[in-house]
């Protein structure tokens, strides 16, 4: 079973608690995989492409079984969080983004 963030409805900008742009982070967790950092680096690349390794925090769980991941994205727009979200929970190695 995949837990992941949902995306709430469309917000006015308005109502928007973030201003953009602003340094914005997100947790992601999964199981520990040999490649699990270096896919979640290339899939935050994507939507953040100033995104570098020193923006990365890894921390394993305490039996190990578990890795998350805070990557703190530099956030230009509503539409780019919402497009990272959706492709980080959709990923197979992801069990939560929060």
């Amino acid at each position: 079973m995949t837990m992941a963030a949902t995306i709430p409805p469309n917000i006015p900008p308005s109502e928007s608690l973030i201003e953009y742009p602003s340094d914005f982070p997100i947790k992601v967790m999964g199981l520990t995989h040999v490649e699990f950092t270096t896919t979640i680096l290339q899939v935050v690349q994507k939507h953040d492409p100033t995104f570098h390794e020193g923006k990365l925090e890894a921390r394993p769980s305490a039996k190990g079984n578990y890795m998350g991941l805070t990557v703190v994205v530099r956030a230009t727009s509503r539409e780019q969080l919402d497009a990272l979200y959706t492709e980080l929970s959709g990923h197979p190695m992801v069990k939560v983004v929060l």
